[in-house]
């Protein structure tokens, strides 16, 4: 199928081309309707591959009414921001993890539709505000591990289900690192996989009291620091690929999938784009261990969810748009296509090569699912923070006290200013 995706460059020229036809015509809906739709999938991935094609059949059964897939640039976050303070929300946008609490002020709630019944109750506390609204159809139920190649772990003489403490993984990797296979994989020219690095592990380096400091807006710093401390030795160590600050997504992606990485710390979406360049690849994900004395856990919550803008012109053809998507036979292409459940309790999913992981980690509840700590415990802005001071760990420009002094002073600017 032809790509049907547009780039964000691309949408500006054919939004200012419509702009004037629209002007010269009057206006007529005769001309029919363009939703924009602006997702968070570039545009080879699995997922904009089946948005395209879940779009194609939504088209044809509703000829006046076209879709325009917009694929992200790099900064999608600073986009949607400039979009949003200058009133030029798209019509649909993935809210990528913060439909609550970021983006709810400029969409429309949506528990009132057909669908909403079969919301998945595992994303209430990430989706769901306090009287009961949530704003975003949730694609898939995130849920979010330390992914791994088997047999890249087999080769070294590592079994994935005997890594269960920072320790085992430290030894784990020195196995693969003696192989000649770089251990971690981390792509440093994309925006947020640094991020998600310290993201995964840090979740599991506070305390409950701790955290109650964090959510009363007191910085803990002494956990943080362990966080990168650990970082800090396998940068050290030369765990990590060492086209780190060149590799995008898609290079970690195919590393995973050639067998020239072991573990990658990363939405389940990194798996199945790495099936996409090796569909025989031998993938699999196990819980983060913890770096206090709870167990190995997974993290997760919201992560692939589409909002329609609350000033949209075209609501009724936005949900319809929404309400297909919704359908099981629909929404289960769209959450296989990243690697995870659906988000609706009414479908279910085929997940290939990780389906066993979700039936030993996930479906058995045996490892606890706990939220993205920069979204609950962090106040809002920090996630750059979390990227850059992590990437200058990585890189090795920053000492970890320099760090940890960074995050510390930007948690105290941007609580003083929620």
């Amino acid at each position: 199928m032809k790509s049907r995706a547009t780039t964000v460059a691309a949408a500006s020229v054919a939004a200012t081309l419509l702009l004037a036809l629209t002007g010269c015509s009057g206006g007529s809906a005769e001309s029919g309707t363009t939703i924009e739709f602006q997702t968070n999938a570039s545009v080879d991935s699995k997922l904009m591959i089946a948005l395209e094609e879940v779009t194609a059949a939504f088209e044809e059964a509703n000829p006046g009414v076209t879709i325009d897939l917009v694929a992200p640039s790099s900064q999608y976050e600073a986009d949607m921001k400039v979009r949003l303070a200058a009133g030029d929300a798209p019509d649909i946008f993935a809210t990528h993890g913060w439909s609550l609490l970021r983006y709810s002020e400029f969409l429309e709630p949506l528990q009132n539709e057909a669908w909403a019944a079969n919301f998945n109750p595992a994303l209430d506390s990430a989706m769901r505000n306090d009287a009961g609204e949530f704003f975003a159809l949730p694609i898939d139920t995130d849920v979010a591990g330390i992914i791994y190649n088997a047999d890249v772990l087999t080769a070294a003489g590592v079994d994935p289900a005997s890594i269960s403490t920072w320790d085992d993984f430290a030894e784990a990797a020195a196995a693969v690192d003696a192989s000649g296979i770089a251990p971690i994989a981390v792509s440093g020219k994309d925006g947020g996989p640094a991020g998600n690095l310290a993201d995964w592990i840090v979740a599991g380096a506070y305390t409950p009291e701790q955290l109650d400091e964090l959510s009363a807006g007191s910085f803990v710093d002494a956990p943080y620091a362990t966080t990168l401390d650990l970082i800090d030795g396998w940068r050290t160590s030369g765990y990590f690929n060492p086209d780190y600050s060149s590799a995008t997504s898609d290079d970690v992606s195919r590393a995973l999938a050639d067998g020239n990485t072991a573990f990658v710390f990363s939405q389940n979406q990194a798996a199945n784009n790495a099936l996409q360049y090796n569909p025989d690849a031998n993938l699999g994900f196990m819980p983060v261990p913890s770096l206090t004395d709870e167990d190995p856990y997974l993290v997760g919550g919201e992560f692939n969810a589409f909002g329609i803008s609350k000033t949209s012109e075209h609501l009724d053809d936005a949900k319809a748009y929404l309400a297909f998507l919704a359908q099981p036979e629909n929404i289960t292409v769209l959450a296989e296509s990243v690697g995870n459940l659906p988000g609706l309790t009414d479908a279910s999913a085929d997940l290939g090569p990780l389906q066993e992981s979700f039936d030993t980690h996930v479906i058995s509840g045996s490892a606890p699912l706990v939220p993205y700590f920069d979204r609950v415990y962090l106040p809002n802005g920090m996630w750059n923070t979390m990227v850059t001071t992590t990437d200058s760990i990585i890189t090795g420009q920053s000492s970890v006290d320099q760090a940890v002094t960074q995050v510390d002073a930007d948690f105290t600017s941007l609580w003083g200013q929620s």
